[in-house]
């Protein structure tokens, strides 16, 4: 039933954000429409609505699944843009994350999935 999910995020500054998600994050400017900005990588949208308050944007946030984390983390180190707090790790759910907050305030969880079965005893499945 479900095919996808899109992130409504908040916008400070319609010019910065298109320049911090096309220049930083590698995002492609898809459209705007009076404020309202949409981006897209690799089949990820994300959206932005125009926001005057940053307090509004320090409370907002979203994760976002990926492929070749390691990759994607360098990447974004390189552009020293993980969060302090957020440096790639195993979380006990069994998620690597590691996390970056734009340039409104919004944070993301770049994260993907450990195949747990691999480390668990034969005949053990996960629950």
């Amino acid at each position: 039933m479900f095919k996808r999910s899109t992130p409504i995020l908040a916008s400070l500054n319609e010019a910065e954000t298109m320049a911090f998600y096309t220049q930083k994050l590698g995002f492609t400017f898809h459209e705007s429409n009076n404020g309202y900005l949409i981006f897209v990588r690799d089949g990820i949208h994300i959206h932005l609505f125009p926001c005057s308050d940053p307090e509004t944007c320090r409370n907002m946030g979203c994760y976002i699944y990926v492929t070749d984390i390691e990759k994607l983390y360098h990447e974004y180190q390189q552009l020293e843009l993980i969060h302090p707090n957020g440096p790639l790790r195993m979380m006990p759910w069994g998620l690597r994350q590691f996390a970056v907050v734009d340039n409104n305030g919004n944070i993301f969880y770049f994260a993907d999935y450990m195949d747990t079965r691999e480390t668990m005893p034969p005949g053990v499945e996960d629950r």
